[in-house]
């Protein structure tokens, strides 16, 4: 079964419905892992996958996606985000400056002349309203270096983003267990017919987990906030038709909203990526009643519960 693609908004982009988020290649292996790389993306791209989402702050991942992808350049979607100062908290992070040397860095170390799109990486409304960041992006469009450019972030940040009406895609989190971006959002970017690529959506793997877990050692509460939500909700009750496959719970949870483009799921291992292509080369078989017990548990539980980055 051939991967399901929706054009990005009113970007002339396909993606597919399951992209590649990078950060754990990026912080969780090592330059040596090079091959373990190659093999996660060309499974990827092989299977249809066409959406690659990195960051210049995602440690060496720009760095192994130019060595293992550049020379399938052609096949692929590709998405960066800039903003932070590198290393970081050792300069100014959202000038004007920063980001034009930062996709220039982004573009050399991936081994491509341009990007299909560039994304301010969760900055402020100040910072957006400031407006050096986003003038940073649009001279890099008019130079040919990105086709199009977004935004990444949450809460007031990304309404902001979004009803500014100067971005092509939003990227925001959205999974059973953080769902504010539905009634938050959502409308507005289908008003503006802007690109809606779903960050975090199987939620780490935390429905169901026994225990935390905990991906990332530099950022070791990355998942405690979700943990702690999926076992809130869970003891609620058994969940309607539950799928009993808490990977497939979450995605098809997240490709039952219509809004979604693309849902980005990072992986390092090949397993993994194997396991996710199989899934989702075939109905999740997450029903209506799920989604909408899904729906009511949240509403009923999520006073105070804000997106998470």
């Amino acid at each position: 079964m051939a991967m399901e693609t929706k054009r990005l908004g009113k970007t002339e982009l396909r993606v597919g419905r399951l992209g590649i988020g990078l950060s754990e290649v990026g912080f969780n292996l090592e330059m040596t892992d090079v091959d373990q790389v190659k093999d996660v993306i060309d499974q990827a791209l092989d299977s249809g996958v066409n959406f690659l989402d990195t960051a210049a702050c995602y440690g060496i991942s720009e760095e192994l996606l130019g060595i293992v992808a550049s020379e399938r350049r052609d096949e692929f979607v590709l998405a960066t985000k800039a903003g932070h100062f590198l290393p970081r908290g050792e300069g100014e992070d959202w000038t004007y400056d920063l980001i034009i040397s930062s996709i220039d860095r982004s573009l050399k170390l991936m081994k491509t002349d341009h990007v299909d799109l560039v994304q301010l990486h969760s900055c402020t409304v100040e910072i957006l309203e400031r407006g050096d960041a986003i003038r940073a992006l649009q001279d890099a469009r008019a130079a040919g270096k990105t086709r199009y450019i977004g935004y990444s972030g949450d809460n007031e940040n990304a309404k902001w983003a979004v009803t500014s009406g100067l971005f092509d895609t939003l990227q925001t989190s959205f999974n059973l267990v953080d769902q504010s971006a539905r009634t938050n959002l959502f409308a507005d970017v289908e008003e503006r017919d802007m690109g809606l690529i779903i960050k975090r959506p199987i939620c780490n793997a935390v429905w169901g987990a026994e225990a935390d877990p905990k991906p990332y050692s530099h950022l070791s509460d990355y998942t405690e906030e979700y943990f702690r939500r999926a076992g809130v909700m869970r003891a609620e009750g058994p969940l309607a038709d539950d799928p009993n496959d808490r990977i497939r719970l979450a995605l098809g949870f997240t490709f039952a909203h219509p809004e979604v483009d693309v849902t980005i799921v990072g992986t390092q291992r090949p397993q993994h990526m194997k396991s996710n292509l199989e899934m989702v080369s075939e109905p999740l078989g997450v029903t209506e009643a799920t989604v909408d017990d899904l729906h009511a548990r949240w509403q009923k539980l999520s006073s105070g519960w804000e997106q998470r980055s």
